[in-house]
């Protein structure tokens, strides 16, 4: 499903679509990834501010190899980092997932006591999921702007570098807030100028481990 208006929207509501997940290809062109996402997924004893920790270390990971990352909440009780990326028929999903794996561990191993990448709750406790596995052909993330099934109906919001900080509240998004908001800013305006090919930030991770 692709919806290009407001009244595919509309239509969408009339069919009781509550919630969106889109894939993360590139438009029209499923088999090409077109982003990547980390679902930084905390245990529930860690605090928010954690989980803005990790978004803005992951953020620096990801610009020492040439990529531009953004940042959304989910609706929930965590954060997306999302880069957008030049789409290549040369790259796999098979790869992106490869990679966003490496990078992911390569977090997890340096600071153990504060991230894993193992999905087992029970192994969760203090820590912070980093969850890569979004990164394949079929797998979903709830999109921008998406409203959640869940109490006073929480918005996922983009939000601007600046503004990940301690004291970023998620639940101030709601559909009621978020059309105010929108008005006043739009934190991912340059989104699309921001894609950057995958393949060399593939090398650089391979050149910064070896």
């Amino acid at each position: 499903v692709q919806i290009d208006d407001a009244q595919t929207l509309v239509s969408m509501a009339q069919y009781s679509v509550v919630e969106f997940h889109p894939w993360n290809c590139a438009v029209h062109r499923p088999r090409v990834p077109g982003r990547l996402i980390f679902d930084l997924d905390p245990a529930p004893d860690v605090a928010f501010d954690s989980v803005i920790e990790a978004a803005r270390e992951l953020k620096q990971r990801l610009e020492d190899i040439g990529l531009v990352p953004f940042c959304k909440t989910t609706g929930g009780k965590g954060l997306h980092v999302v880069t957008p990326l030049v789409p290549d028929d040369g790259i796999s999903w098979d790869q992106a997932k490869l990679f966003a794996q490496t990078l992911a561990a390569r977090l997890a191993e340096e600071k153990p006591e504060s991230y894993l990448t193992n999905m087992s709750k029970k192994k969760r406790t203090g820590r912070i999921f980093i969850d890569y596995l979004r990164n394949d052909e079929t797998a979903t993330a709830v999109a921008p702007l998406s409203p959640r099934a869940r109490p006073n109906a929480t918005v996922s919001m983009p939000v601007s570098w600046a503004q990940v900080k301690k004291g970023l509240d998620p639940q101030r998004f709601t559909i009621k807030t978020v059309p105010a908001l929108l008005k006043k800013s739009w934190a991912w305006s340059d989104y699309d100028k921001r894609a950057r090919p995958l393949r060399k930030a593939i090398e650089a991770l391979v050149g910064k481990g070896s």
